[in-house]
């Protein structure tokens, strides 16, 4: 039986296959299970629409991001005071938020570190840096739903936030990514799909937001492989993200005949099986959900020390890891070591075993008991079903 509580969950963009957007359907599920009344708020919806949600989309007309999402902002306000919601739920950093869902990195701290200094200059700055600052800055009323705490403590160093305000979430991986008592066939199956022969490789990247992932990194250490080993790799690149500049790198390294293309995958665990190693060599990488989905289908894992969550592969010892400061030719190392090392079989045994007594799979279910808190101290208990 539904209550008369109502929750507004607010995000610019829905699409099947974001971690975000996997992260906000997850959690807006566990909620309305709990019998709250849920509202969405987004820009744009692709993909099938749950008929139990109370679905709302705006399309503003502007021709930069900060013109967008500020009209954006304002039609959310304006539709939650004509249809008031109890608690309001957000995915992007923006304003009037009651808590924030802090699946991006910190903003503030990549302005500061990886942009020149006349970049905080811009308007595009200013606007991003406004809608941060909102959420995180001392004082502000925002609770934080935070996934890592390599970012609490950077978003703590820039703004202040009160540590009571910042609540750490385990991660939130989907049980059906764990590789189950028939992965061989699955696997088997896959490859010949795919037309992978037996004696090829297939090396996997996936995840939206090509630049930020380092794909241009991950072609290039392909293309640096020996030459035998090369010829025997195929490249998947799975994600939504402009793909011109890439495949044009692509054919300029001449490795263009083995790298191919996905928007999205819907079997994601065969494809986990079907790989034989995932390469994730990003910039920047608040957690890296792919890490610990590839980590519980037994597939060793290449990434760079920045993502969040690349600490889980060091301590169960599934893959490598590339040091800061990056360099290239490390890179390109370690993606022949992970191809041909005799480890191979150990790294597949030690992540089973670590998928098995490790919680990293509660996430949407901690969240949603953190937003029932939330909302029973913000509601006198009379009012709370």
């Amino acid at each position: 039986m539904k209550n008369s509580i109502n929750l507004a969950f607010v995000l610019y963009k829905y699409f099947p296959f974001g971690g975000l957007q996997r992260d906000f359907l997850r959690i807006a599920q566990h909620c309305y299970q709990k019998g709250y009344n849920i509202s969405v708020y987004t820009m744009v919806w692709e993909g099938e629409q749950p008929d139990h949600f109370n679905l709302n989309i705006y399309r503003p007309k502007a021709f930069s991001a900060c013109t967008r999402n500020n009209k954006f902002h304002h039609w959310v306000n304006r539709q939650l005071q004509q249809s008031p919601a109890d608690l309001v739920i957000g995915f992007n950093k923006m304003p009037g938020l009651d808590i924030y869902y802090a699946a991006d990195s910190c903003y503030e701290d990549k302005a500061r570190k990886l942009r020149p200094f006349f970049y905080r200059w811009g308007r595009r700055y200013r606007h991003f840096a406004a809608c941060e600052h909102s959420v995180f800055a001392a004082g502000a009323a925002t609770e934080i739903l935070s996934l890592s705490k390599k970012q609490k403590a950077l978003f703590y160093q820039c703004y202040g936030t009160e540590e009571e305000r910042i609540h750490l979430l385990p991660p939130g991986i989907a049980k059906d990514r764990k590789r189950t008592c028939d992965a061989d066939n699955i696997r088997r199956h896959f490859r010949k799909k795919h037309h992978i022969l037996p004696d090829e490789k297939l090396l996997l990247l996936l995840g939206s937001g090509f630049i930020t992932k380092g794909l241009d990194r991950a072609l290039l250490a392909l293309s640096a492989l020996p030459i035998i080993l090369r010829s025997q790799v195929k490249f998947f690149i799975v994600g939504k993200d402009k793909t011109h500049k890439f495949k044009q790198q692509a054919h300029k390294l001449k490795i263009d005949k083995q790298v191919f293309f996905y928007p999205g995958m819907e079997d994601v665990p065969a494809l986990l099986q079907g790989a034989d190693a995932l390469i994730h060599p990003a910039y920047n990488e608040n957690t890296g959900t792919v890490l610990l989905e590839s980590l519980v289908a037994g597939l060793p894992v290449l990434c760079t020390d920045v993502c969040g969550y690349a600490h889980y592969i060091a301590e169960a010892d599934v893959g490598l890891i590339t040091p800061s400061p990056f360099k290239q030719s490390i890179l390109n190392q370690q993606l022949q070591e992970i191809l041909t090392s005799e480890k191979r079989r150990q790294w597949k045994n030690n992540a089973i075993a670590f998928s098995e007594k490790t919680d990293i799979y509660s996430m949407p279910e901690r969240a949603a008991a953190i937003i029932e808190n939330i909302l029973n101290k913000k509601l006198r208990p009379e009012t709370v079903c």
